[in-house]
């Protein structure tokens, strides 16, 4: 049977271009997003009688198709099987609109899948171009163009921008997509067509595929923190992330000296360098590399540094004290916390104990001989034990013992956020809305933002304000909405609220 599909796949306004590539893999973590494409009986007439194919990643007997936000259909097969067709029939007004399906797992549903939109035009809309593994190319590393449609059997043309000669041609005659390795550095898209007389499609959007003489460079912290306050014969560890997901080998270095230390890894993008019996001279400022595996391969770049202050506790302890003098500052003022040593030229740490463990909240090296730590907008997570501490840096590199601790206590409730809507007007039915919850702990890791739907409660949750995302929008979704955000165990007031209206209802 022919194969032809009108659709426009919104991955802008759904999911990344990693989460639209359809894998089914074994192991725990098995990806279960279910994928959607259409067929239809006649590439000269795509439009006459299409069907709309759900395929899932596990045998189940329940499959639903829903269409701009609604359930359209529910199947219920007496025998399991990964793949299901719902005939559309001819597309006219009633059949076009943005498609998505899914199917059952255990006691639940999976996710939603890939979002596909019967459009009854005749252009051919574009289709995805995603770089893999990664946009960059550098020597030992096979770097590829992931060009994706929802057209089975299609032929998949790549162009690089500027080069009328270059056209890459690649026929997928069992599938949606087709790979096309890089060997140079430019701007490509790629396109379809169905035929070899027929018209390509649109142009997917342009990648920028760039080439670089030394791999970019990889992320490194004090599990999550740039900075960290070791008293000597302490222990810590340095977690250093890459871009790939395997084919890595690391390297830990203070300034130019190669470090040798035990390590291990729980992911392959990444190694955990351990440190341990450290002895004074051994503070300073950490970066780490890698290198793709093989012989003579180009290092990384060098992560951005973290510093490690590093203290034998033999220098007199420095005294803190905050400015203004109350230990129980109202909200939203301005704390300054000073810390002062016996004679110049130190480098200081203010440290923050409280129930989200230890934080070096800033380092610095004044002039003079104290140095000042400023907490702006106090709030009620501010609340904790601080102290500081500083040392030599020069050999042979003494430190003093922590300050004695200087306990902040601010009262009242955190302050609500605001809920900020990326949208104006009415939201078309089938398409995702998106809101940002912005708060204001600026100074507070592992925060949690929760969207709430009036009579409905917590719709989303998220690590990140900019996340909060109505996925695949309904009738069902009109309503007021108020979002809060969290750090155990403070949680703010409820933002005004915001009405989203769904277009059509």
């Amino acid at each position: 049977m022919s194969m032809l599909v009108a659709f426009l796949l919104l991955w802008g306004l759904s999911l990344s271009p990693e989460a639209e590539a359809f894998t089914c893999e074994s192991g725990p973590d098995v990806e279960t997003q279910p994928d959607l494409w259409a067929e239809a009986e006649s590439l000269l007439e795509p439009w006459a009688n299409m069907t709309l194919t759900c395929r899932a990643c596990l045998f189940t007997t329940n499959f639903e198709l829903f269409k701009d936000g609604v359930l359209q259909d529910h199947v219920h097969l007496t025998v399991g099987t990964k793949e299901h067709r719902f005939l559309l029939g001819a597309v006219t007004a009633d059949t076009q609109g943005l498609y998505r399906c899914r199917y059952a797992m255990g006691d639940g549903w999976t996710q939603l899948s890939n979002l596909l939109e019967v459009t009854g035009a005749e252009t051919l809309p574009p289709p995805l171009l995603s770089s893999k593994p990664v946009s960059w190319i550098t020597p030992g590393l096979n770097t590829t163009l992931l060009c994706r449609g929802r057209l089975r059997g299609v032929t998949f043309l790549l162009r690089r921008k500027g080069d009328d000669q270059f056209l890459e041609v690649a026929e997928a005659p069992q599938d949606v997509e087709a790979t096309f390795p890089v060997q140079q550095a430019g701007n490509y898209s790629c396109s379809y067509r169905t035929h070899a007389a027929g018209t390509p499609s649109e142009p997917s959007a342009t990648v920028t595929v760039e080439e670089l003489a030394a791999p970019p460079p990889p992320r490194m912290s004090f599990q999550g923190e740039s900075a960290d306050v070791l008293l000597q014969g302490g222990k810590t560890s340095l977690v250093c992330v890459g871009p790939l997901d395997s084919g890595m080998e690391f390297q830990l270095r203070r300034g130019d000296k190669v470090l040798l230390v035990n390590s291990w890894s729980t992911n392959p993008d990444r190694v955990v360098f351990k440190l341990d019996s450290m002895v004074p001279g051994d503070g300073g400022l950490y970066t780490c590399r890698y290198h793709l595996r093989g012989e003579d391969m180009p290092w990384s770049q060098d992560s951005a540094p973290v510093e490690l202050l590093l203290s034998d506790k033999t220098l007199p302890a420095p005294e803190l004290s905050a400015e203004p003098a109350t230990l129980s500052p109202a909200p939203g003022m301005l704390v300054q916390l000073r810390c002062r040593a016996p004679r110049a030229g130190l480098r200081f740490a203010l440290v923050r104990e409280s129930n989200y463990g230890r934080q070096v909240l800033g380092l610095q090296s004044p002039a003079g001989t104290e140095a000042l730590f400023e907490l702006r907008d106090v709030s009620l997570a501010d609340g904790a034990n601080y102290s500081c501490i500083y040392t030599d840096t020069a050999p042979p590199f003494a430190g003093s013992a922590p300050s004695e601790r200087l306990e902040l206590r601010v009262d009242g409730p955190l302050p609500k956020p605001q809920l900020q809507p990326l949208w104006s007007g009415a939201v078309s039915p089938g398409h995702d809305a998106i809101l940002h919850c912005k708060g204001s702990l600026r100074r507070v890791p592992h925060i949690t933002f929760e969207l709430l739907q009036e009579g409905k409660g917590v719709v989303t949750r998220s690590y990140s304000p900019e996340n909060l995302v109505l996925t695949y929008v309904g009738p069902q979704h009109a309503g007021n909405y108020t979002c809060r955000y969290s750090s155990w165990p403070f949680v703010s007031d409820l933002s005004d609220p915001v009405e989203l209206r769904v277009a059509g209802h």
